[in-house]
């Protein structure tokens, strides 16, 4: 019986949009500074993200989107923009990044950071096929 339930397991970790039946699943690996975008099962997308820099962090976990945000300010963060935010778990948002030359390295300080281009496809994304319907893999 052990042995099964590793197995499923094991195949719900690495085939995340079966697993929940979503239409969207954002999966990002902080290890690799990646996200990969599947919709419907099908891998459309691989992004350079940033993620959380030294001492700060992202919290790995599977999410269901909480809200939008189309043109977000941060109140934490000096009105820092966040454009085509997709806030996941309270204050944690996938959005775009002005920095962009620092995507594919930790750089934030939490959130994970999208080129604005990629930012808007997946919150079009979202939006199109509803929250319910999403899923946000964060994986080490």
């Amino acid at each position: 019986m052990h042995r099964i339930f590793s197995a499923l397991l094991i195949g719900l970790l690495l085939v995340p949009s079966m697993a929940f039946a979503d239409r969207v699943v954002a999966r990002v690996s902080i290890s690799s500074q990646t996200m990969m975008v599947y919709h419907e099962g099908r891998l459309l997308f691989t992004w350079p993200v940033s993620t959380a820099k030294a001492g700060k962090i992202t919290p790995a976990g599977t999410y269901e989107p909480e809200f939008l945000s189309r043109n977000h300010r941060s109140k934490r963060y000096n009105n820092a923009p966040m454009p085509w935010a997709i806030f996941y778990d309270g204050h944690y948002a996938i959005h775009g990044t002005d920095q962009i030359k620092r995507l594919g390295k930790p750089a934030s300080h939490g959130c994970v950071r999208l080129h604005p281009d990629n930012a808007k496809i997946l919150f079009k994304m979202v939006k199109a096929e509803g929250m319910e319907n999403t899923r946000v893999v964060i994986v080490e």
